[in-house]
């Protein structure tokens, strides 16, 4: 009797083990925990991540349940939310800034039976995954659109913070505008914050002060936009359609659609088949979303705009497509090549046309 407990008691451990990223019972909803930086109203980031969240309920119904944590600043703090969250039974974790990235991984060390996954970072473990949106690819049609509607020649870009993710935008939308326009010129603002609506706005009125006449952002909030429209000049959309807060200004919005990402890994997880990796999904992949143009857009831009989307997602355009040139006149591609991935990744220049200096 006792051998027979022992190999019973064996035996479950082991189906325990092979189970372990599994709810316990079938009738126990998966729980699935988001981490946030931002409110889920700032109408950007993570608004973006908490349509994801919700599209990820109506997908599996009863069988997942997902809570959420907002406002969680990029530091200490971050570690204390995950952990919690782990340690009330989410099975899938999903910390959606940059600046989670160590906290993540470091939580992660200390549940391996927890499936976690970070947004924008490139750590990595085998119960550690990473995601991210190209968005450097929608980028490249604002600018295409900037390019065509500027005036000045003069473009601005309200930057959060000087990390390659950010830095790659800036260039590619300064790349997409001189496509059509070669004369543009780019001016960044730092505000050192993803959503910090005054801010932006400061930073949105300094550009204009300096002559810029279409407005882009990496920050969160529709400041920029609301700024925009008070002053007459154009912006866009970050993160989700922001129209309805300045639909005058309002040219476009490149946005992020993370429902594919969120239900295909709860999807993997529930079927046992979950494995670390990297994930980048542009506009091919249905995670880069334009919204619809602005009827102020010209006929001839659209159909640019249009063109180039559909060759950037068929892979017949990269928008680091030689020549790319940076601020000192140094190749840094070569015509008929694309920036490798790695390189892409870690981007720390200005290519030309930026003006300024990226912070240290």
């Amino acid at each position: 009797m006792k051998r027979r407990a022992f190999n019973s008691l064996a035996a479950a451990a082991g189906i325990a083990l092979m189970t372990a990223w599994l709810p316990s019972t079938a009738a126990e909803p998966l729980k699935v925990g988001f981490v946030y930086v931002g409110p889920i109203g700032d109408a950007g980031w993570t608004y973006a991540h908490d349509q994801g969240r919700v599209a990820l309920e109506k997908a599996f119904g009863d069988k997942v349940k997902t809570t959420f944590v907002e406002n969680v600043p990029e530091g200490a703090d971050a570690e204390r939310v995950i952990r919690k969250l782990a340690t009330e039974g989410n099975k899938v974790i999903f910390t959606t800034s940059f600046g989670y990235m160590n906290p993540t991984e470091k939580v992660a060390k200390a549940f391996p039976d927890i499936v976690f996954a970070h947004a924008t970072g490139y750590k990595t473990a085998k119960n550690l995954g990473t995601y991210e949106t190209k968005f450097y690819e929608g980028a490249y049609l604002l600018g295409i659109v900037a390019g065509k509607m500027s005036k000045s020649n003069t473009l601005g870009f309200v930057g959060s913070f000087p990390i390659p993710e950010v830095v790659r935008n800036i260039n590619s939308f300064t790349l997409g505008a001189q496509s059509v326009n070669p004369n543009i010129k780019t001016k960044v603002v730092w505000v050192n914050t993803w959503y910090d609506p005054a801010k932006e706005r400061q930073a949105a009125e300094t550009l204009i002060a300096q002559g810029a006449d279409v407005l882009c952002q990496n920050t969160d909030s529709p400041a920029t936009l609301q700024v925009a429209q008070e002053k007459g000049v154009y912006a866009f959309g970050w993160d989700s359609d922001m129209a309805k807060f300045a639909p005058k200004a309002h040219l476009t919005a490149n946005t992020n659609n993370w429902a594919p990402y969120y239900i295909d890994t709860v999807k993997s997880v529930l079927a046992g088949s979950w494995k670390s990796g990297e994930v980048r999904g542009g506009l091919k992949e249905g995670m880069v979303v334009m919204s619809p143009l602005n009827s102020v857009v010209p006929a001839e831009a659209k159909k640019l705009f249009e063109e180039k989307k559909k060759a950037i997602a068929d892979g017949k355009f990269h928008p680091f497509q030689g020549p790319v040139v940076d601020q000192a006149g140094a190749t840094k591609v070569a015509a008929g090549s694309v920036m490798p991935l790695d390189k892409l990744l870690s981007i720390d220049f200005y290519v030309k046309g930026v003006e300024g200096s990226i912070p240290k």
